[in-house]
């Protein structure tokens, strides 16, 4: 594996940590059409905190010629002379959860526009099963001039990244690879190999490849979807969800699922993928977007708790002062996509609340920009009439919460994450 150039578009989440690991054995152009990122990326630092800044200066190049390392750039010209081109950007869905391929479409034709015969071209964005062939193909087809599968070659590895976990980082965990011929596979399956710890799959075609990455988050969906609906029965009984889910855990095939907000770029978003396929070919897929419901709606299912709480402890709701902790969409990682934690703010304060956003690990401009909402990394001093704990992040382990409510006010665990006795959780 001689010679190896490897460009890697798309520089967030996921293809930095892929950028940095490659480059310790080969010579990585890293690509992103935002500049802001490129120059922050270029001074060393990582606002995502995938990859911690003294690795990244470690691999840190500045110039694009090299034996190894990382170069970061937003220039066409940088990622010309490469051979292996790795598409890393995001598929999200629009407003009726319908996929947008924009990304990908738009991440396809600057690849076109630089590649040369022998290239070979590999997608990590999670897309429902023919997506890299019918639709990204033709897009490097059209905008390079060559042919596929005689002058070019497409693989498809999908992405495994977790957001936020420093366990199990992207070497760690073990890669799906395909081509699209079975001499393209072996080289996409060898490259990764080569730097991936926990070893390598190679799948039998791109599309198994690409249907076995959109039913991993599928699977996860349903199955937390089934124990929202648990926490919503039990919760009518009187019964503590968590207590049941660690007593039914003692047995040993017990899958161990917990309630809470599912948002995030994949498990909230790759389900509709496989819907919007399965739909294509006359089959309504009942399970996955019942799943889905469920999950879409436990934002607002968790505010109204909160108000019914507030009620039943004669609270006056408008122009009450709440206090939510948390907006990212998961804990201790500072990833605003997708999260569900705004939905419970946007339904508190259709009540007429007085919404007050905490979190220590969002960036307050990024929220502004992607969802119009102040955030603040210091709490305002007073008491609150209620406290909703949406993210589990542990700075909020070291909070004296009750000290921060009135005396009838109400506190909140979504998440369960507390060790204390709270008014109302999942």
């Amino acid at each position: 594996m001689s010679n190896i150039k490897i460009a890697v578009i798309g520089l967030g989440y996921v293809g930095l940590p892929l950028a940095r690991l490659f480059a310790t054995k080969y010579p990585v152009i890293g690509f992103d059409i935002n500049k802001d990122r490129i120059a922050e990326l270029q001074s060393g630092k990582d606002s995502t905190l995938e990859v911690e800044d003294v690795i990244l200066q470690e691999v840190l190049q500045q110039t694009s010629i090299m034996e190894k390392g990382l170069f970061c750039s937003d220039k066409l010209e940088a990622i010309k002379d490469c051979n292996y081109y790795i598409v890393t950007v995001p598929t999200p869905v629009d407003k009726t959860k319908r996929p947008i391929l924009t990304p990908l479409y738009k991440s396809s034709e600057t690849v076109g526009k630089v590649l040369t015969k022998g290239d070979i071209v590999v997608y990590e964005s999670t897309v429902y099963p023919g997506v890299t062939e019918e639709e990204c193909v033709p897009v490097l087809e059209n905008f390079s001039g060559l042919k596929f599968n005689s002058d070019f070659f497409v693989g498809y590895s999908p992405e495994r990244i977790n957001p936020g976990d420093k366990e199990h980082t992207v070497e760690k965990i073990l890669k799906i690879t395909s081509g699209s011929t079975p001499e393209t596979g072996k080289k996409v399956d060898e490259l990764y190999a080569s730097v991936i710890t926990a070893g390598t799959h190679l799948a039998p075609s791109i599309k198994v490849a690409e249907a076995a990455k959109v039913i991993e988050n599928s699977q996860r969906d349903i199955n937390i979807a089934f124990v929202n609906e648990l926490a919503k029965i039990f919760n009518l009984m009187d019964i503590d969800t968590h207590a049941v889910l660690e007593a039914a855990g003692t047995k040993w095939n017990f899958l161990p699922f917990k309630p809470g907000l599912v948002g995030g770029h994949c498990i909230g978003v790759d389900p509709y993928y496989l819907a919007q396929k399965a739909q294509e070919f006359g089959y309504h897929p009942e399970i996955i977007l019942t799943g889905r419901r469920m999950n879409d709606g436990m934002g607002k299912y968790v505010s109204s708790e909160v108000i019914k709480l507030m009620v039943q402890n004669d609270m006056k709701v408008k122009g009450s002062k709440i206090l939510v902790l948390g907006i990212t969409f998961k804990e201790n990682c500072p990833d605003v996509r997708n999260t569900k934690a705004v939905d419970v703010i946007t339904n508190l304060s259709s009540y007429g609340a007085d919404v007050t956003v905490h979190d220590p690990w969002a960036s307050p401009i990024e929220v502004k920009h992607e969802y119009n909402m102040d955030t603040t990394k210091i709490i305002p001093p007073g008491k609150y009439d209620a406290i909703v704990l949406s993210v589990a992040h542990k700075e909020f382990l070291q909070m004296n919460l009750r000290e921060m409510l009135k005396s009838n006010g109400v506190l909140y665990d979504v998440k369960g994450f507390l060790n204390e006795r709270v008014d109302g959780r999942l």
